[in-house]
């Protein structure tokens, strides 16, 4: 591999506190060599080749926190190969997969298998989750120790809630006793039971089972009273109303825990529905204008660290059922960044906060050496128009899966390319 050298782009790198117009190095062996305001013309090899991105932006790569892979299992939905081509269009180079596959991600020999595959298929950085409970089932602990030994980055049943108080006590005792991260999603079983959209006038409206905001609020609250006395590394995977801020906003200088939110619930509302369409039927649900905008206001006050795609892929005949038979989920991966850009643009939220959110805060929480720009690092990083006017074609979008919640949706900001150990992997 060549030296790469890339200049006047308009450099974002928050876990370095770097933002400034400079330029980017990238040596022989794919490492970061320099990067920053004195890597410019006066400073490079005449001789050498360089690209100049004309006040483009330079990122690190984004890490998703939340990514369903349907490998094993669920190949039609979406595997590592098309994964990671929608990632890579996405700006996305790592990302953290959940355990719900088929068999569940609850052994070693399944960590093995998955490793060897993420290996052999994917383009990105592949972190596994495995399960907090065997089978799912929410009433038997994984092997925290072994699973960690092999390479799990963090545990969590997914789309499931651990009910039960007590074995809740217990996973946090061996999470604290073992250094794991608990990935918890927040929804009280009885309370969200057949439940398909926030409870409210929406609900009421087109007929349908709603969630009420305090299933996840319940969780919170017993959660973070468990962790008074089990310290350890806790993770609500979404929170999506103004209540659940509102316990964390009271809580988070007594006790150590970070948050994320799901694109979606930033950027969509219950209104947003409409006559039953089944591509936002999501978990948690959309809920209302002010509870969206208590997330933006969570994201800027550093109540919320992290923002994630929740890619969940869906076949198209899972979503053209009724709402009631629909498949819960989207996909989301390679329209993250978009998505969150037209934050920046409408003022809601400042880039930089963006792109932490997105980088270097999961992988912070994760304790990967991911989502930045650092000397030495690998050079995973991507080539952002910020400006560039869009539109969200399902026909277009890489995934296996086109259950986009944001389909026709006019977006501003693209990514171009997408650099992985220093090589281009994708090009718009």
């Amino acid at each position: 591999m060549r030296k790469k050298y890339f200049l006047n782009a308009n450099i974002i790198d928050p876990h370095n506190s770097i933002e400034e117009t400079g330029g980017l190095i990238i040596n022989e062996v794919g490492k970061i060599e320099a990067v920053g305001k004195k890597v410019n013309n006066n400073n490079i090899p005449s001789r050498e080749k360089y690209i100049d991105l004309k006040g483009k932006c330079i990122i690190p790569g984004l890490v998703d926190m939340r990514v369903f892979v349907g490998e094993p299992g669920f190949e039609y939905k979406e595997n590592f190969r098309t994964l990671s081509e929608a990632a890579l269009s996405g700006g996305v180079t790592s990302v953290v997969t959940m355990p719900n596959t088929n068999p569940i991600i609850d052994n070693v020999s399944i960590v093995d298998f998955l490793k060897r595959r993420g290996r052999d298929k994917a383009k990105i950085n592949i972190f596994p989750t495995a399960s907090l409970t065997k089978n799912l089932e929410g009433t038997n602990m994984t092997e925290f120790g072994l699973l960690q030994a092999k390479g799990i980055v963090g545990f969590t049943d997914g789309y499931k809630t651990i009910q039960n108080t007590r074995l809740m006590s217990r996973i946090m005792r061996s999470a604290y006793d073992l250094n794991c991260l608990v990935m918890q999603h927040v929804e009280d079983e009885e309370l969200s039971k057949d439940g398909m959209v926030n409870d409210g006038i929406i609900s009421t409206k087109l007929g349908l089972q709603g969630i009420s905001e305090l299933a996840e609020k319940i969780i919170i609250e017993r959660d973070l009273t468990l962790l008074e006395d089990f310290n350890c590394r806790y993770h609500i995977s979404q929170v999506s109303s103004e209540k659940s801020i509102d316990v964390i906003k009271q809580r988070k200088d007594s006790v150590n825990f970070t948050c994320g939110v799901s694109i979606n619930n930033l950027s969509l509302n219950e209104n947003d529905i409409g006559d039953f369409r089944t591509f936002l039927k999501l978990s948690p649900p959309l809920r209302t204008e002010e509870d969206r905008q208590s997330l933006i206001k969570g994201v800027n006050n550093d109540l919320i660290d992290v923002i994630v795609s929740d890619h969940k892929p869906e076949d198209e005949e899972q979503k053209r059922l009724t709402f009631a038979q629909a498949s819960t989920g989207a996909s989301g991966v390679e329209t993250l960044l978009p998505l969150a850009l037209e934050l920046y643009h409408n003022e809601s939220i400042k880039l930089n906060k963006i792109i932490k959110a997105l980088t270097c805060n999961p992988a912070k929480i994760l304790k990967i050496d991911k989502g930045n720009l650092s000397i030495g690092n690998d050079a995973d990083f991507c080539i952002v128009d910020v400006n560039k006017p869009w539109i969200v074609k399902k026909e277009n979008l890489v995934s296996k899966s086109k259950n986009t919640s944001i389909e026709g949706r006019k977006l501003q900001g693209k990514v171009l390319n997408t650099y992985v150990n220093g090589e281009e992997l994708y090009k718009m």
